[in-house]
């Protein structure tokens, strides 16, 4: 039986400007360590056959643009954008792309966000779990937010190394810990800062499986209903329970049937969203997750639905290009 179609929403490029930015600020690993892959869209395109993902949404990953000073930010943000355009216009069926925002400056952000989506149709927004210590719910963010909400926008949430993460002392790169609890961080944020409730139409994916959320879910809904710590932020369990049920949630280094079951265990099928983490997590990464990921006791419907289905709605115009589907209705 041949494969369901295969839509990766958690792909990442390095465009040759963020890498010479990169290089330029002397970053030679990233996040307490971690190597900086190398990307083409040879390479990508080379593993997606293989393994049979039919297209990818790219998005830059952490350090994102916060090793850059704000003016280097702006421009750095729209050369990102703007080559993240051209890939599409050159593999219009098998690339997406999510544009990258000059954060944590808002009015620049809004004015990059206007050029990514209408001029160059860039397929959503990606947003790190936290800029100079804003996260996603902070009231610094709002304008940013109802704008994307007015759009019914995808934002892929992406983490990056805490504001707090040099005076840990572990000497453990971010990504082994600090990645899926700042994923965990910028989710509350969200919800008891009141942005899931006013922003219903922004479709938030969280990746990594929602990084510790699957599992703290019940203890965070417990003490996020307290009044007296929480006083008019506090929400009640129930309906706690239920705004993280409304986030999606990405397979990327999540594939395992313990993590499976925990974010099953929260949120519905129809939340759970195919990712890679390509080039991060390199081609024999991709190729065992791939094959961890035909070996869950998930339906063959239920395979289907999370490796495009799921996400045809999020990307309507780019899922019609590679998939050769429209929108369900």
């Amino acid at each position: 039986m041949n494969k369901p179609k295969t839509i990766d929403v958690h792909a990442h490029f390095l465009p040759p400007v963020y890498q010479d930015a990169l290089r330029d600020s002397g970053l030679t690993t990233l996040d307490g360590g971690m190597p900086t892959p190398t990307w083409s869209p040879e390479r990508a395109l080379a593993i997606m056959d293989e393994v049979g993902i039919t297209g990818a949404v790219l998005s830059v990953s952490s350090p994102h643009l916060n090793f850059v000073d704000q003016a280097r930010a702006v421009t750095l943000s729209r050369s990102i954008n703007d080559y993240a355009g051209e890939i599409k216009r050159r593999h219009p069926d098998r690339f997406g792309a999510y544009a990258i925002l000059p954060l944590p400056d808002v009015v620049a952000s809004l004015a990059e966000l206007d050029h990514a989506l209408d001029e160059l149709e860039l397929d959503g927004v990606a947003l790190p779990t936290h800029t100079d210590g804003h996260y996603l719910g902070d009231a610094h963010l709002a304008p940013l937010l109802a704008a994307l909400d007015a759009r019914k926008a995808t934002v892929f949430v992406h983490p990056t190394s805490p504001p707090c993460f040099e005076a840990f002392g572990l000497a453990l790169p971010a990504p082994m810990i600090e990645f899926p609890f700042d994923t965990t961080r910028t989710a509350v944020s969200l919800l008891y800062g009141g942005a899931l409730t006013r922003h219903r139409h922004i479709n938030f994916i969280l990746p990594h499986g929602g990084g510790t959320l699957p599992f703290l879910a019940p203890r965070i809904a417990a003490i996020g209903s307290l009044n007296p710590v929480l006083g008019e932020r506090a929400v009640a369990p129930d309906d706690a329970m239920q705004a993280l049920a409304r986030f999606y949630y990405d397979t990327a280094l999540s594939v395992t049937p313990q993590q499976i079951t925990a974010i099953r265990a929260l949120a519905p099928i129809s939340q759970l969203l195919y990712g890679t983490d390509f080039p991060f997590a390199h081609e024999a990464r991709l190729r065992s997750a791939d094959a961890a990921f035909d070996a869950l006791a998930l339906t063959a419907q239920e395979q289907t639905m999370v490796r495009h289905r799921n996400a045809l709605p999020l990307f309507s115009r780019f899922a019609a290009r590679c998939c050769g589907v429209d929108t369900p209705h």
